[in-house]
């Protein structure tokens, strides 16, 4: 099925083995399950009572449309006419938001709130994409410009704002912004005017460029409440790596040698990263505390999962995302163990 937000500039999979490390089960695993008919699922980002936005495909399994996994249930948020949609990030009061074509083919973002998606408007250009949204109701993403370019934008009380770039003019350069917190901050990454990726950091009007950890580009795909962000960087060995921002500073969160590569989906108020690393037969789900650890050691080594990707994470240790159970993909929720 349809997976967004991959990073393109990552030509390579690096085939690696982590370092094993004792087996102690610290999760418990959630099939999140699928709307009637569908036989796949996906599970991105989360809010702080543990609802999960994400997708299901249709009877047929065709590509789907967004859904809310919540207290055991799957709700279809629907579509804006153009048969299928997804869903990104849910906040405190469950309103959602994702983006879905239009009847004419044309994608817009979207909010869904008391039962409605209700589609965003543009920057003047034919679509916008919506990736997240925070607790005040704020949705940031992308959106083509009246001149063909495109753009991240801030959509908040009714009013879209265009924050600009670090640089970059032209229909060739895809400009975004990704993650929002309660403050209005956001992250996403832009093109400079040399044509180098950046991940910025936005606040007040005033965009800011991250900086890479060494190498050649950076994106930010994240922030938490406390002005810390995540996302992948490059080396300069050319390998890639999640890290944490946080206080001007880029901190690598993988740590591993080599050409080893790893994004960073998401990330708490505690400052716990999580996302992805790539492993010898794909890619395997992770958490940072300031060690590394591949999610799969942490669950019932007999549970049938191969957990892919953590794409959100709340202030409980929840963790969302999706991987294979017995061979299909589904979405997951996984819940601290008690001790």
């Amino acid at each position: 099925m349809k997976h967004s937000l991959v990073p393109t500039w990552v030509t390579s999979i690096i085939l690696i083995t982590l370092t094993s490390t004792a087996f102690s089960q610290t999760y418990t695993v959630t099939d999140l399950g699928t709307l009637a008919g569908g036989n796949a699922s996906v599970g991105y980002n989360m809010n702080a009572s543990g609802q999960v936005a994400g997708n299901s495909t249709l009877p047929g399994n065709a590509y789907g449309h967004a859904v809310i996994f919540a207290n055991g249930a799957l709700t279809d948020l629907g579509d804006l006419g153009g048969g299928w949609s997804d869903a990104f990030q849910v906040n405190a009061s469950g309103q959602v938001t994702g983006y879905a074509p239009l009847a004419d083919g044309s994608d817009r973002g979207y909010i869904f709130s008391n039962g409605q998606m209700t589609a965003l408007p543009t920057l003047g250009g034919s679509f916008s994409d919506a990736y997240a949204i925070n607790d005040l109701g704020q949705v940031v993403g992308a959106s083509g410009t009246s001149n063909g370019e495109t753009h991240p934008f801030l959509f908040s009380n009714g009013t879209m704002t265009d924050l600009g770039t670090l640089g970059a003019h032209g229909s060739e350069y895809w400009n975004t912004a990704l993650g929002v917190n309660k403050s209005g901050q956001v992250v996403g990454y832009s093109y400079t005017a040399t044509g180098s990726i950046r991940g910025f950091f936005w606040q007040n009007g005033k965009m800011r460029a991250m900086g890479t950890l060494g190498g050649a580009y950076s994106q930010a795909y994240a922030i938490n409440n406390a002005g810390q962000a995540t996302g992948t960087a490059y080396l300069k060995n050319g390998a890639a790596h999640a890290f944490l921002f946080s206080k001007g500073k880029m901190v690598d969160v993988d740590g591993r040698t080599g050409t080893s590569t790893s994004v960073g989906w998401a990330i708490n108020n505690l400052g716990v990263v999580v996302g992805r690393i790539d492993v010898s037969n794909g890619y395997h789900a992770f958490i940072s505390t300031g060690k590394l650890q591949d999610l799969n050691q942490l669950i019932s080594q007999n549970s049938g999962w191969v957990l892919s990707e953590a794409r959100g994470i709340n202030d409980a240790g929840q963790i969302s995302g999706y991987g294979f159970h017995n061979g299909q993909e589904r979405a997951f929720l996984l819940t601290p163990v008690a001790r």
